[in-house]
């Protein structure tokens, strides 16, 4: 299991808007095999998790770590998550979520309790973020090496950067 994947699809998670199972498609696109079994009960429970989830984000932001580990563990009571060996590659067996949930939301949310579990002992519970552009308020995971990433996405950084100068050049003339 790549936990860091799996983190980073709790974050994409968290950032997507699922007002309909269409838009729940849409967001699994590249894992077409879940989509025979998708729900509006998956949507509503994927929903009620973004919820649950955000908090971890915002108390990662502010540097709460205690507020992290604390939210993670009472996510994972209310989601018992079920790790099992995956041995579809014999040469490289690796933890993955058990595909025994009963639905696509279920799996879902195992899979990015996971992630962020492992992500928090293995890199820090700081490594959770809050999109920095003035009218952004996606999530990202931090993996960089110094811990300096502050925007969600490329697009996010530039449209900054660009208001930031912009913003300079108009002090300057003034």
């Amino acid at each position: 299991m790549d936990f860091i994947r799996y983190a980073e699809s709790a974050a994409a998670l968290l950032n997507a808007d699922l007002p309909d199972v269409d838009a729940l498609l849409a967001h699994l696109s590249q894992r077409v095999w879940l989509h025979p079994t998708l729900s509006e009960r998956d949507v509503a429970s994927l929903r009620s998790f973004q919820a649950e989830l955000r908090p971890v984000f915002e108390a990662s932001d502010r540097g709460e770590a205690r507020v992290v580990v604390t939210t993670l563990n009472e996510l994972l009571i209310e989601h018992p998550v079920t790790p099992m060996i995956s041995d579809h590659d014999p040469s490289h067996l690796h933890m993955h979520v058990a595909n025994r949930a009963a639905s696509v939301s279920e799996l879902l949310i195992s899979e990015s309790l996971m992630g962020l579990a492992n992500l928090v002992c293995d890199l820090g519970a700081t490594r959770l973020g809050l999109c920095q552009a003035v009218k952004c308020v996606n999530v990202f995971v931090d993996t960089s090496p110094n811990q300096s990433r502050r925007y969600c996405s490329e697009r996010c950084s530039s449209r900054a950067n660009v208001a930031a100068y912009r913003a300079r050049q108009k002090a300057a003339a003034s």
